[in-house]
């Protein structure tokens, strides 16, 4: 197994100890609320941010039998990096190999400590939460996409009219829109399918009526 931590720039931070356990904490967020002569009532409000958490320690000096390489990091530099990725507003990403773990992070904290004996390890507890992007609707496009949606079309459809054999313009303008007159405004609305001469209208056209 092998635990690492990459940052937005691509810089691997790998683990040299891997710890004894991983634990992965999931929960279901609730909003109690106190109901006049009820009591307390639970409200599902989504789901809680998943916390990783294991502890481990950075050795001074190589030990084949537990580090996984030999180029170890200093272990002051080492806490020092960790603290930077805590410090730092972006998210890295947590692997850890041989497990469905690959997920962006945040890390909440970490503590360091000493032990007699053994100078110039660091020993260190870890919590990570998985971070997720905040998408903020404000209440002016929200607004505007409500109005857009539930806007009734107002704009009634176009009307059209299909050449027989033996129509003409003004024909057409008494059959469909009472005025024989109005031929000319059929075909201004319809002069890029007519053509240039309106007397040559040909069957099957298919022409719009202007409203």
């Amino acid at each position: 197994m092998e635990i690492h931590l990459i940052d937005g720039a691509g810089n691997d931070f790998y683990f040299p100890v891997n710890p004894d356990e991983i634990s992965i904490s999931r929960g279901k967020a609730l909003e109690t609320v106190n109901i006049l002569s009820l009591g307390e009532y639970d409200f599902p409000a989504g789901e809680k941010v998943k916390e990783i958490a294991f502890s481990s320690f950075f050795p001074a000096v190589y030990d084949p039998g537990y580090c996984n390489y030999e180029n170890l990091p200093d272990p002051q530099e080492a806490m020092n990096q960790l603290t930077t990725m805590m410090n730092s507003k972006s998210p890295v990403r947590l692997i850890i190999s041989g497990t469905a773990v690959n997920v962006l992070v945040m890390i909440a904290a970490h503590n360091s400590s000493f032990k007699g004996g053994e100078p110039g390890d660091v020993y260190f507890d870890l919590t990570a939460r998985t971070w997720r992007e905040m998408k903020v609707h404000t209440a002016a496009s929200a607004g505007a996409s409500a109005k857009k949606s539930t806007r009734p079309d107002t704009k009634k459809p176009a009307k059209t009219y299909v050449v027989k054999s033996g129509d003409t313009l003004t024909k057409i303008a008494k059959l469909e829109l009472g005025d024989s007159s109005k031929w000319q405004q059929i075909y201004k609305a319809n002069q890029k399918t007519i053509g240039k001469d309106p007397n040559k209208i040909k069957p099957g056209q298919k022409l719009v009526m202007p409203q």
